[in-house]
């Protein structure tokens, strides 16, 4: 197995190439980590809450966060895992709200909730490949 670093592109690419990511922040100062929906829009990371979750996504607003999300096969363990940290920011733009609902799905209901942008200061990430078997010289 080898890792390859990803460059600051294909990391946010890979990271709009799924749907579920973590978020992670803090909460009366204790780490607090969540899985949520996001789109990548223009090099930011875009998560929507429903209720119950728009606590969580309410809290982090305005806060250094991380963001994380993979794709990695069990069996191989071939895949990608891309993490990022950067401020959240609560979207109250109504033009922005209404757009987002449209591009995130949020888990359970569909009733309104809050829309974050997470803008990213640090993106790293990694690919995980098979190591290409030796071809014996004759």
């Amino acid at each position: 197995m080898s890792i390859r670093a990803l460059t600051d592109v294909e990391a946010l690419h890979l990271l709009g190439s799924v749907e579920l990511g973590r978020i992670a922040f803090t909460i009366d100062a204790l780490p607090t980590i969540r899985t949520v929906n996001h789109i990548v829009d223009h090099g930011d990371v875009i998560v929507r809450g429903h209720r119950g979750v728009d606590v969580v996504l309410k809290a982090a607003a305005g806060e250094v966060i991380a963001y994380s999300a993979d794709a990695i096969d069990p069996r191989t363990y071939e895949g990608w895992s891309v993490t990022l940290t950067g401020m959240a920011y609560l979207i109250e733009n109504s033009a922005m709200l209404a757009r987002y609902p449209e591009v995130v799905r949020p888990w359970g209901t569909h009733e309104e909730g809050y829309v974050l942008r997470i803008h990213p200061e640090i993106v790293t990430g990694i690919e995980l490949l098979e190591e290409p078997e030796e071809i014996p010289v004759a």
